[in-house]
């Protein structure tokens, strides 16, 4: 029988099993991980558009820079607004995990043919649009939700050791 390097052996046996939450415990979880709400995220998107609207504006002068910036937000904002509404009735408790799982992949796919399709028909509706100004909003509005994860996770964490030191850990 050929030997085995020690780095090959399958240590699977050797870990100890994942015990199940207890109810309490989830329920602690779920104190301490709070999700953030889809209307919050959309929210952000849209300040972050108008803010690159106004900069647009100020920066150049010139309405269609502002308009294309516009466009270019409204791109990243009305995708992700229909997607998230279509899947949250996907999301239910109770829905089947592979059809809400399907659910999820069909209103993504549903997100980026309408984004597509917006960006196609930019000329059309903008006449020239300056696709700088456009790609920028709409990069900008898209990328913008990371912010606002990263700033409730740091405004949890900040609750939660205040909660703590107010318990004094209890």
């Amino acid at each position: 029988m050929p030997r085995q390097s020690p780095g090959w052996q399958d240590t699977a046996a050797n870990e100890e099993a994942s015990t199940p939450l207890t109810a309490d415990q989830a329920r602690q979880w779920r104190a301490r991980h709070p999700q953030m709400p889809v209307s919050r995220a959309l929210a952000m998107q849209v300040v972050t558009g108008i803010v690159v609207v106004a900069v647009a504006w100020v920066l150049t002068g010139k309405a269609e820079v502002a308009w294309s910036a516009a466009y270019g937000a409204l791109v990243g904002v009305v995708p992700a607004a229909l997607a998230a509404k279509g899947t949250a009735r996907w999301a239910a408790p109770g829905f089947p995990p592979g059809a809400a799982l399907a659910g999820f992949l069909l209103w993504e796919a549903v997100k980026v043919i309408l984004a597509v399709g917006m960006l196609m028909a930019a000329p059309k509706i903008l006449g020239a649009p300056n696709w700088p100004a456009l790609l920028i909003g709409l990069a900008l509005t898209i990328k913008v939700y990371w912010v606002g994860l990263l700033l409730a996770q740091s405004m949890k964490s900040r609750q939660g050791q205040a909660q703590r030191v107010k318990t004094n850990g209890c």
